[in-house]
């Protein structure tokens, strides 16, 4: 008889816990790089601590720092991830363990994403090629094909996840690797290249944004969607507020760096949006992440053994109890959502600037 789900998981995880301990065995300090003392974004020494926090989503051990440059308000991640780091905290996430969980919830966005396409169709709408990067298993592409029937979506993704939404048929091409080493290959094929939550996870988002460029025909458009560090929520919920993401957003960029910067690599910005590009999932999320953090740890392989019954049961009464506050926190995400851009609340922006 084949194991039911829940066990086939306790299983895989027994069998991964030896090898993360092993890679653990040197501690969580292998995997940062040395404390930056200047901006990475304009070289200013005037930075400031802001949050620090832990990984609230699977709850990885390690401790994270997100500083404020004083001089241009851009946020970043210090010490920043090394690429030892980044593989470590990505694994499990959006492939191996998580990847049927994070597949179910991008897949289960239709809607999100019908409102992003039809949101950019007056700009986009005579485009042949579009380009995804960071396209995840291509559920994106899938459903824009609604709004612009008449395009071929290609993707690129750092894990498989591009090559199964090929194979999907999702996407016309699925690209696995980085956007910016693969980027001379593709010089000049693409009418509309996206970044939809993207950027924040790049090591150096102005070679991403060139990369973007040089895939661009002249005259083609570039969409960056991320989330926008002067969202008022992040400063009220703290290290709560979902788009911190520690350890994986590495970079908040403010609307008017992001501006200037494609404008300084050859980009006419002609269309901002805030109220398009805000979920109304802050107060969820964040009652979410508090009561996940409270409660009992779920069975993990970075953790030092699989929790008792009695701790399995514990976790589930303290997320049963929170029920309420979910179903409350999901009716106030909603009702402030159309009001949420005049408030200061939209918690992303995005830009689409034609190549020039």
């Amino acid at each position: 008889m084949n194991p039911g789900p829940q066990q086939a998981r306790h299983e895989t995880v027994a069998a991964l816990r030896p090898l993360y301990e092993a890679e653990l065995a040197d501690g969580t300090q292998a995997f940062f790089e040395p404390v930056r003392h200047t901006c990475p974004w304009c070289g200013s020494a005037r930075i400031s601590g802001l949050l620090r926090t832990r990984d609230l989503l699977q709850h990885k051990p390690g401790a994270f720092g997100v500083d404020r440059c004083n001089a241009c308000r851009h946020l970043f991640q210090n010490p920043r991830l090394n690429d030892r780091g980044l593989a470590f905290y990505y694994r499990d996430f959006y492939d191996g363990l998580g990847e049927k969980q994070l597949d179910g919830m991008f897949g289960g966005r239709t809607k999100s994403y019908l409102r992003r396409a039809d949101s950019l169709l007056p700009y986009l709408g005579a485009a042949k090629r579009w380009l995804d990067v960071g396209t995840g298993h291509g559920h994106f592409c899938e459903v824009g094909r609604s709004a612009f029937p008449d395009v071929a979506f290609d993707g690129i993704d750092r894990s498989d996840g591009a090559e199964l939404a090929e194979r999907a048929g999702r996407v016309e091409r699925g690209h696995r690797g980085s956007f910016t080493e693969l980027a001379p290959g593709l010089t000049g094929e693409y009418d509309v290249v996206s970044m939809f939550h993207y950027l924040e996870h790049s090591t150096d988002p102005v070679r991403e944004l060139e990369a973007a460029r040089a895939t661009l025909r002249p005259g083609g458009h570039l969409v960056v969607e991320v989330p926008d560090p002067d969202c008022h929520y992040a400063r009220l919920l703290g290290r709560w507020w979902l788009p911190w993401l520690q350890p994986q957003h590495l970079h908040l960029v403010p609307v008017a760096n992001l501006r200037r910067a494609l404008s300084g690599l050859g980009f006419t910005v002609v269309a901002e949006q805030h109220a398009q590009a805000h979920e109304p999932v802050d107060l969820l999320a964040a009652v979410w992440l508090a009561l996940d953090e409270g409660a009992p740890r779920d069975d993990f392989p970075w953790l030092p053994a699989r929790p008792g019954p009695a701790r399995r049961a514990l976790r589930t009464s303290v997320l049963l109890a929170g029920v309420p506050a979910l179903i409350l926190a999901t009716l106030l995400d909603r009702a402030i959502a159309p009001f949420a851009h005049r408030l200061g609340l939209s918690n992303a922006y995005r830009l689409v600037a034609r190549r020039d």
